[in-house]
């Protein structure tokens, strides 16, 4: 079967000279014209240490399937930083960017004839970006991770700097402790260090077979890291030749994979929304009860932050989470025979490798840290298509308290650095999910500043938008139907009893139903959605946060 399967339309006969004139012009010797090409898509920017390193990364991996006798092509796509943009009106851009990000790769590589793909991402966005662009076009590719930052010689990250803010805003700090853990905490290029989104998202993919083993821990900035983008190059040949594609390699076993994966690890909530849309592009009927049904029979294992105490570079220096993965195989958690960007399944994969040294870090599955997942899907009266909680149990696994109701993420945050959030308070802010934000953005903000303020046990946190991989606490995002759709979670008001049950997976507005009627009566939809521009276009398409918050 020929590997130039769409290159051969655009550069082959006489009729397309004019197009090999243009080729030629950035490059192209005769001798290309015959190859396979391969786009490789890299989110390098200099806009977040995240992606500040990917475009070294890209040039490597063009060398490589130069060298392994394709023809790589460069091309760059967006990234935006929810680390700096957090807390703002910018943050509901980042989700928006997933979409983006998709639609330029499926943009590109489409126009262009690109037989092969090869995407490079480093932040938690763009990752999944890459990978609906990848499932929609379905041309034998494999994803790149950029790889995880290293803490700080004190061992802080940006999640550090974050819950620093509540801890000056409780006193317990003053603003020169502050400012010198603002300059010691990111030194570099990578994505944040814990179990957060972004290195979740990369064992996801793994696990999913998407990207070459042992690469989801490496770090950014490592002679391993080089060496991932090296064996790419030469990887993409070998899937040209086989036709191996995603649609392949992203069957529902795989997804289950991920999923296993991620919950041992004890992986973001944005994992949820990100998986779900990966696996609609691709067209696997994966639903929110999948992730309630793998969790039930799998246990947390992974002693890593933001709930834990380890960062990404320590598992990576005892084997990355392919020893992980092996243990989950021999026990029948994950399904060996899938297979994988190598050519191989993911059982030949593993065949060889060895176990943990030691429990410091991943429990063995004997010894949990949780016996089932802290990833909850809850339901109820607030929550009729769904929520998604994360319960470690280090705060209980059930909370019912008064409601704090704010309609934005700012009017939350300064409530709460304010004071005026108390021990067995429900902090509720809405109108923020996919439509009413738009954009569903990320609570990191008000959570570490409850955190930060000593609250983390003695408050719960529920929202129609979702949280950043380092949140932590007793929190409940992506409830759907969100505010903004009129969702039971527009109607509460200060007072109101609010029980949350990750035993029973029940989220409940405990007000009577006459009550609830009447007040949906009365109420009208407060937000002012943008008229014109990518807000717009994307609050026009948006799907609820229970199918993944996808656009087509």
């Amino acid at each position: 079967m020929s590997s130039r399967k769409f290159s051969k339309d655009l550069v082959d006969g006489p009729n397309q000279a004019a197009s090999r004139s243009m080729l030629r012009g950035v490059g192209f010797t005769s001798e290309d014209f015959s190859k396979s090409f391969v786009g490789i898509a890299s989110t390098g920017a200099k806009v977040t240490p995240c992606n500040m390193h990917i475009n070294k990364l890209a040039e490597v991996v063009e060398n490589s399937v130069n060298v392994s006798g394709g023809k790589g092509v460069l091309f760059n796509t967006i990234t935006v930083s929810d680390g700096i943009s957090m807390g703002t009106q910018g943050m509901k851009y980042s989700l928006v960017s997933r979409e983006v990000i998709a639609d330029s790769i499926e943009t590109v590589v489409g126009c262009l004839g690109y037989d092969g793909l090869i995407t490079i991402g480093g932040c938690d966005k763009n990752m999944p970006g890459c990978l609906i662009g990848m499932a929609r076009l379905n041309r034998p590719s494999i994803f790149i991770y950029g790889g995880s930052i290293k803490p700080s010689n004190e061992k802080t990250d940006y999640v550090t700097v974050s819950e620093k803010v509540g801890e000056f805003s409780k006193g317990d700090i003053d603003e020169k402790e502050l400012i010198h853990y603002e300059k010691i905490s990111v030194e570099g290029p990578g994505s944040c260090g814990g179990m957060y989104t972004a290195n979740t998202m990369a064992s996801a993919i793994e696990a999913l077979g998407m990207s070459l083993p042992g690469s989801s821990s490496q770090d950014a900035i490592s002679k391993s890291k080089n060496e991932d983008c090296v064996t790419a190059g030469k990887a993409i040949m070998n899937l040209l030749e086989k036709d191996l594609k995603p649609s392949d390699i992203m069957t529902m076993e795989a997804f289950q994979n991920a999923i296993t994966v991620v919950i041992a690890l004890g992986g973001s909530t944005n994992a949820v929304l990100h998986l779900l849309a990966m696996a609609h592009a691709i067209g696997v009927e994966l639903h929110l009860d999948d992730f309630t049904k793998i969790g039930k029979v799998t246990p947390v294992l992974a002693d890593l932050k933001p709930f834990g105490s380890h960062f990404m570079s320590e598992l990576n220096a005892n084997g990355g989470i392919q020893p992980l993965m092996k243990s989950l195989l021999d026990k029948g958690m994950l399904h060996g025979d899938c297979l994988t960007v190598t050519g191989n399944s993911l059982e030949e994969n593993l065949k060889d490798i060895e176990p943990y040294k030691d429990e410091k870090i991943i429990k063995s599955l004997d010894n949990p840290i949780k016996s089932d997942s802290h990833l909850r899907v809850l339901y109820g009266n607030l929550a009729k298509d769904g929520a998604v909680a994360k319960i470690t149990g280090k705060e209980g696994l059930s909370f019912e308290g008064k409601a704090k109701v704010f309609n934005s993420e700012e009017e939350g945050v300064a409530a709460i650095l304010a004071k005026k959030i108390n021990p067995g308070d429900v902090v509720v802010i809405r109108y923020e999910g996919p439509k009413g934000g738009p954009g569903m953005r990320e609570m990191l903000k008000p959570t570490s500043a409850i955190m930060g303020l000593g609250l983390g046990d003695k408050v719960a946190f529920i929202t129609d938008g979702r949280f950043s991989g380092g949140t932590h606490g007793f929190v409940v995002g992506h409830i759907s139907p969100e505010a903004a759709d009129g969702g039971l979670i527009a109607l509460i008001k200060d007072g109101d009893t609010i029980l949350i049950d990750a035993e029973n997976d029940e989220l409940i507005l405990k007000v009577d139903q006459d009550e609830i009627d009447l007040r949906k009566k009365n109420w009208k939809n407060p937000t002012n959605p943008p008229k014109k521009g990518v807000l717009a276009k994307y609050a026009a398409s948006v799907k609820s946060a229970s199918l993944g918050a996808i656009t087509d």
